[in-house]
């Protein structure tokens, strides 16, 4: 099982916690740890927590939206990835944060490097995520993502 505080914060540090909204680099208004509002608009339940988030948060409010959001990762991952409870702890948050910052249909595209995981096929896992323009992108947490996929240690 994975531990949330330490998922809570590799995901502050790959994304930064920002409790006033902001536009992130595709433009979309975002809040706290990365959480995009117009695909990803606050639940009912959250918005009673959260009062009047578009004159910002407090840093537990949006520790609690990262926890959710890491929750709803790890459920989609679940569904998406065979065998994905049998991987590491640290192959699992990989996959997760690769999830949390493409979206589960972003990270569906990587068709190769999926298959690689469930065969088990580590090194191929790697070599594919660092072939694809998130790892252009992001290159900085492209390799940290493949060498944790690789080695299955963060």
């Amino acid at each position: 099982m994975y531990n949330m505080n330490d998922w809570c914060n590799r995901l502050i540090k790959h994304e930064g916690l920002k409790l006033m909204p902001y536009r992130c680099t595709r433009g979309k208004l975002t809040i706290g740890v990365g959480r995009n509002l117009e695909d990803n608009p606050p639940t009912t339940e959250e918005k009673r927590a959260l009062g009047d988030y578009m004159h910002g948060i407090t840093k537990n409010a949006a520790k609690m939206l990262l926890r959710n959001d890491i929750t709803r990762c790890y459920e989609s991952l679940k569904r998406t990835v065979r065998d994905f409870e049998n991987l590491t702890p640290d192959r699992q948050y990989a996959l997760l944060d690769m999830c949390f910052q493409l979206g589960i249909k972003g990270l569906r595209r990587f068709r190769k490097m999926l298959q690689a995981v469930e065969r088990k096929d580590f090194a191929a896992a790697a070599a594919e995520c660092l072939k694809s323009d998130y790892a252009h992108q992001t290159p900085k947490r492209a390799k940290k993502i493949a060498h944790t996929l690789q080695t299955g240690i963060w």
